[in-house]
């Protein structure tokens, strides 16, 4: 899921976002042109610094992470988790996926059904069949719509705000904005993918809790 519209036209504000919670930003970018470029190649540069770890490195911090994912949530037992699946380097949770359905939760991957439209939420099991969707990324091919009480989402970069910087599709925020109740959302990724800023607008909706591997969010 997305954080940032980076597909769209520029917003109308009725006041202009804050930049400066960060003192070394010492130019911040105010028009929607800039940070749209800005927000490209930061992207760009995050997924490279990701990609660029190896992958026993990424295993192991990827188990810390669903360790600390147990910290933070508690008992999963009657609860609905939506993760995802692993893509250019995200941290890969399905083993711990396998383990939220072995403690009486229950788990779903989001899907695109439409570009600029919310994302829907469909159970998924491990050893459920899948199928290619958007990015070619592994979808449920079957699965009954659900509305998960737990979003776990894969960060490009985070901020000190909490707020996500993701691959540009502005699905992530749709879908909150979309959602009849407001599930506790949290960002998942490595530590080198913190940032100063993301210059975050009004319709950027900031993560819950973010967890690295650490307990620094």
């Amino acid at each position: 899921m997305d954080s940032d519209h980076d597909d769209e036209g520029p917003a109308h504000y009725s006041s202009p976002p804050c930049f400066m919670h960060d003192p070394e930003l010492r130019a911040p970018l105010s028009d929607w042109t800039d940070v749209k470029r800005w927000r490209k190649a930061e992207r760009e540069r995050l997924i490279a610094a990701r990609l660029a770890v190896s992958a026993d490195a990424r295993t192991a911090m990827s188990q810390r992470i669903s360790e600390s994912l147990d910290a933070v949530i508690g008992d999963v037992a009657g609860r609905v988790v939506s993760l995802y699946w692993p893509f250019r380097g995200e941290p890969d949770l399905r083993p711990w996926m396998a383990s939220v359905n072995e403690r009486g939760g229950r788990t779903a991957l989001p899907v695109v059904i439409e570009k600029g439209r919310p994302l829907v939420f469909r159970a998924y099991t491990p050893g459920d069949r899948l199928e290619k969707g958007v990015w070619n990324i592994p979808i449920p091919a079957e699965g009954d719509p659900v509305l998960p009480d737990i979003v776990i989402s894969p960060i490009v970069g985070i901020d000190p705000g909490q707020y996500r910087l993701g691959y540009g599709g502005g699905f992530f925020d749709r879908t909150l904005a979309a959602m009849p109740f407001k599930p506790l959302v949290i960002g998942v990724g490595y530590e080198l993918q913190r940032i100063a800023t993301i210059y975050p607008q009004p319709h950027d909706i900031p993560m819950d809790r973010v967890v690295t591997g650490t307990f620094k969010a």
